[in-house]
């Protein structure tokens, strides 16, 4: 029996279980699947900053901002800890938003962004890559991206290495509980016991709480990716726009994305999205005429209302926590969430006002 049983090992999971651990706790993590954090944190793009941030409310600055100021020590000690590398990289970000320049600016000062408007002539010297920027962009210089399958695979390693017990191919079927409290959760791989619990499951969430009272409002939005083969530098930053977006790797892999599509639980990918995505990538940059799509995937978001996810002890179940619904930021929200969810199970007082994250909080 350990202390604490985070269910789901995506990154909001994983992070979840290293802050746990970092503060002195036994804690064991369940997987659904063959291998951790195969669903959305594997498939989404890694920046660390929500799509248009200023659209969102405060309790969405808050953890972004958190995530933006953890993200480089994060990263450097898990590359120093484990030998896998991150890829954190402060590649700056262009936004096409005409109609929200004024939003934005005022956003960026309240909450300690660097942001300009640029001219077509600026954007060409930061941005030599062969395209047709518009007359003006946004540009964020300081937003950095992740590459989150390597991330995800230095946390794993991570928490192996602090004695953190990973249980894969072991999916949650059902709870036991009793008098207000979960005795035991019951998976396929057997029955396990703690003395709290944590749902870190993602698009799966409310699917599986649906067997408790008072379940979070949480369901799947599925988001088609490409990627394209290309070469370090030719392109060098990640732009935005009518919310798809071009991310470039070290290693010059350029990842371009994403649908938003209501399908249920269904991952598989479309040939229309394929053909759409491609064409838009190589609208926006023509050099990507001549790079090969490498890979073509899809994911599944975990969409609460508004946005906002649910970070929160449960009201009638006293040792269950949630930390969920993250939508398409889990990456740059995940270490506030973490620490969020870390705090209130502690009883530590919270860096972050955890009211607009309850179970029974206004969403938009």
């Amino acid at each position: 029996m350990c202390d604490l049983l985070i269910i789901g090992g995506g990154i909001i999971g994983l992070l979840t279980a290293r802050e746990l651990t970092l503060a002195g706790a036994k804690v064991m993590v369940l997987e659904r699947n063959t291998a951790p954090a195969r669903e959305s944190s594997w498939a989404g793009g890694g920046i660390i900053s929500p799509l248009y941030p200023w659209r969102y409310p405060d309790s969405i600055a808050r953890l972004a901002r958190a995530g933006h100021d953890l993200y480089p020590e994060i990263c450097q000690q898990l590359h120093a800890d484990t030998g896998i590398d991150p890829q954190y990289t402060r590649s700056g970000i262009f936004i096409r938003a005409e109609e929200e320049q004024d939003q934005a600016l005022s956003w960026a000062v309240r909450w300690n962004y660097r942001i300009s408007l640029e001219s077509r002539s600026a954007i060409a010297r930061l941005e030599p890559a062969r395209f047709n920027p518009p007359e003006q962009l946004l540009w964020m210089p300081d937003i950095g991206q992740v590459r989150n399958p390597r991330l995800v695979k230095a946390l794993v390693q991570d928490l192996k290495n602090r004695g953190v017990l990973l249980h894969t191919s072991a999916p949650v079927m059902d709870f036991r509980h009793e008098a207000g409290r979960i005795r035991e959760v019951k998976t396929p791989a057997g029955s396990f016991q703690a003395d709290q619990f944590i749902l870190c499951t993602g698009a799966w969430t409310g699917e599986l709480a649906h067997k408790l009272p008072s379940s979070p409002d949480i369901r799947p939005v599925r988001g088609q990716m490409l990627l394209f083969k290309g070469q370090p530098g030719q392109i060098r930053h990640m732009m935005l726009e009518e919310n798809r977006y071009v991310i470039p790797r070290q290693d010059g892999r350029i990842l371009f994305g994403s649908t938003l599509e209501e399908a249920g639980f269904d991952q598989s990918t479309t040939p229309a999205a394929r053909q759409e995505l491609a064409q838009l990538a190589r609208q926006r940059f023509p050099l990507l005429k001549d790079c090969p799509i490498e890979k073509h995937w899809a994911g599944l978001r975990p969409a609460a209302p508004a946005g906002v996810p649910y970070i929160t002890g449960h009201p009638h179940i006293e040792n269950l926590y949630i930390n969920a619904g993250h939508y398409r930021n889990g990456v740059v929200l995940a270490p506030g969430s973490a620490r969020l969810v870390t705090d209130l199970l502690l009883g530590r007082k919270t860096r972050i006002d955890p009211t607009p994250y309850a179970l029974d909080a206004p969403r938009g």
